[in-house]
């Protein structure tokens, strides 16, 4: 069974991922697997440079996060463009890989849901999440929430999935897991 794990952005979910591994369970991290396929794939390298321009890349062939990041915000088409050439990789290289769990902030809204059995989501207050956006990525409340509005409203993403884990500082994060492995299990 393959299962996927999902919330927006300043949810929890690479925390949740961390407990994960500390139970031996190995979890597909869909956006650093997009930030090393375009740094590692040429075929990815040109697409972006075709598509952004010839500041994509710094000279010495790093990708330009703010070159890449002003772009994705103009638009919801600039966002579709670049999700199209780094979407398709993804997928292919999670399926190379053979694992059995995958995290994706955009599971739905990326269209690899497919991929997956059964989908956990972790939310977390709006407060909550946009502090943590800001103090981990060191940006403004309104750049936060340019952030999170990219992604599907947390209730829509919560009645897509089958499990949610709340991670609302309050409510103990083992025994919600917990509960969800032993779902799996049966």
């Amino acid at each position: 069974m393959k299962i996927g794990i999902t919330g927006g952005i300043g949810s929890g979910k690479s925390y949740v991922c961390k407990l994960l591994a500390e139970r031996n369970i190995e979890v597909y991290d869909c956006d650093k697997a997009a930030k090393r396929l375009m740094h590692e794939s040429a075929e990815l390298k040109s697409q972006l440079i075709k598509l952004l321009g010839p500041d994509a890349y710094t000279d010495d062939g790093l990708l330009n996060k703010a070159v890449v990041a002003r772009f994705l915000l103009l638009s919801e088409d600039n966002a579709h463009a670049i999700d199209n050439i780094v979407h398709p990789a993804v997928v292919n290289d999670f399926i190379q890989s053979g694992m059995q769990w995958m995290e994706s902030a955009i599971l739905f809204e990326s269209g690899i849901s497919h991929l997956v059995d059964r989908v956990i989501v972790v939310t977390a207050p709006e407060i909550i999440r946009l502090e943590r956006i800001m103090k981990r990525d060191n940006i403004s409340n309104e750049k936060a929430r340019q952030w999170m509005n990219r992604q599907w409203p947390q209730e829509k993403v919560r009645q897509a999935a089958d499990f949610e884990i709340v991670n609302d500082g309050i409510q103990p994060l083992l025994p919600q897991l917990e509960t969800i492995l032993n779902k799996l299990q049966q």
